[in-house]
């Protein structure tokens, strides 16, 4: 998990924005957004944002409302309460218990390191993993 000092930039609760954001680094949505969103850095999307977009990044963080679709080349995490509604690719996607889910997901294929197992990690409220291997 990223800390405080490591974030960029910070939409905060109360503030809105449409268009399209690009950015390097850490930036932590808890505001309201819609538009699309690329950046080859971490978007962390807090627990009182509100995302309407076209997620495009390196990692997505996610516990917050979002609609629409994320690419995330190295992985996407939902911490509950977390609700979302679209479709992802990533090679790398965890799911924490109590967030909602609905929609389709795409494990991106694997460039480097190919026959690498693909993991989706469940993680209870207690915080137990239970996790699923499929090779593929």
């Amino acid at each position: 998990m990223t800390s405080g000092k490591d974030i960029s930039a910070f939409i905060g609760l109360g503030t809105e924005f449409q268009g399209q954001l690009t950015f390097e680094g850490v930036i932590r949505l808890d505001g309201r957004f819609s538009g699309e969103i690329h950046s080859s850095g971490t978007l962390i999307i807090g627990e009182t944002a509100h995302v309407n977009a076209e997620i495009n990044v390196e990692t997505v963080i996610v516990s917050g409302e979002v609609h629409g679709n994320i690419k995330a080349r190295n992985r996407v995490e939902f911490h509950a309460p977390a609700k979302f509604y679209g479709n992802i690719v990533s090679s790398v996607l965890t799911i924490d218990e109590g967030v909602v889910f609905e929609g389709n997901c795409e494990m991106a294929e694997v460039i480097e390191g190919e026959g690498v197992d693909k993991t989706i990690t469940l993680i209870s409220k207690e915080g137990e993993s239970q996790a699923d291997h499929e090779l593929i």
